[in-house]
């Protein structure tokens, strides 16, 4: 029986195999809202055969976008059409996941088909672009203002109003974006945050916001559906955030009623250098599984069957999320159970093509 095809239950919720889509950004939003684009884009994931579909990152509150285009969910107007796009995926028996985010200094910024340089508000950017503290990414980024230790409640309350949108939308899974060089990433690396505060120093303090926001979360996401938190589990940079790190995050985040830890990498600085390479990530998955007791999700250049049925097999990971590979193939799962011998749900709009 293939490991990759079999059922994982997290909770109250079975996926019905250990296939996911990652969260891919497709700046196709208009005011936050979704499109026909992201009904086509994440409704082929689910024809396709994923377990799991996961949205891409959609920002808690307006000047938490990557880029004008992104989506939101900051206001009642951008549900319905995240309810049709959770109503479909659900139809095909797919689970459907929202991944919450703010991007704080990475935030106002082109797509990426413009070249990555920061929006003016003339141009339809903000101002108001935030961060643990002042320091630009790089600099053709915009200048970011620290945060407030009175303001830092307000990023609390806006994944957690979030969240309760996202349930109103339809989605059973929601994920805490701390990864990829984004405002809960930026707090917890000491590259991004000098700050003096409770908020800032030690790794205590640097973790205290994404440990504030997933209790918050939780606590409005029912008891019976999963929780799941990306990190990136290195800077990839000396004196950043490390993997030894991760693994005692990941522990207190298990506490905190994480259900999933969704390991990728890198993100936070211009200087990082990447050992990139098939399965590149997956050694920090099983570290973390195996460290801090807690189930984790494999990401980063996955595209063979064989090697996917290989990371859940050995226990490297309980899921693999896929995202370039999936873009290339959106029938990838379709596909990896017919060279695994693994059984997959079909489409009955697709089943004469079904191989035999």
């Amino acid at each position: 029986m293939s490991a990759l095809f079999s059922p994982l239950t997290l909770r109250g919720l079975t996926l019905a195999n250990r296939v996911g889509v990652s969260p891919m950004c497709q700046y196709s939003g208009v005011d936050g809202v979704a499109t026909d684009w992201h009904l086509a884009h994440l409704g082929a994931f689910a024809t396709g055969g994923a377990a799991l579909v996961f949205t891409e990152a959609v920002a808690v509150v307006p000047e938490g976008r990557i880029s004008p285009q992104c989506l939101g969910i900051w206001n009642d107007e951008q549900l319905p059409m995240l309810h049709r796009i959770t109503d479909f995926l659900l139809a095909q028996g797919a689970v459907p996941g929202i991944q919450l985010a703010h991007a704080g200094r990475k935030a106002s910024t082109t797509r990426p088909w413009e070249g990555h340089k920061a929006v003016p508000p003339e141009a339809g950017g903000w101002s108001n672009v935030v961060a643990p503290s002042a320091i630009a990414f790089n600099a053709d980024y915009p200048q970011p203002v620290a945060l407030t230790r009175d303001e830092i409640p307000g990023i609390v309350d806006g994944f957690v109003t979030g969240a309760q949108r996202a349930l109103a939308a339809g989605f059973r899974v929601a994920e805490v974006h701390a990864a990829h060089g984004y405002l809960l990433h930026q707090f917890l690396s000491p590259l991004s945050n000098t700050r003096t505060d409770d908020y800032g120093g030690s790794f205590d303090n640097r973790v205290r916001l994404t440990r504030e926001v997933v209790r918050g979360v939780r606590a409005v996401w029912p008891d019976e559906w999963p929780l799941f938190v990306r990190l990136s589990t290195t800077d990839w940079v000396e004196g950043g955030w490390t993997l030894d790190e991760t693994v005692q995050l990941s522990a207190q985040l298990r506490e905190d009623g994480a259900d999933v830890i969704d390991c990728s990498s890198g993100g936070l600085s211009p200087a990082q250098k990447i050992a990139v390479g098939p399965g590149y990530q997956v050694p920090f998955a099983r570290r973390v599984r195996v460290e801090a007791g807690v189930a984790t999700a494999a990401v980063g250049l996955i595209t063979e069957p064989a090697q996917a049925e290989a990371i859940v097999a050995d226990g490297s990971a309980d899921l693999v999320l896929l995202a370039r590979e999936m873009l290339r193939n959106p029938h990838w799962a379709l596909h990896a159970a017919h060279v695994l011998g693994g059984d997959v749900r079909w489409a009955k709009q697709y089943e004469r093509a079904r191989p035999r």
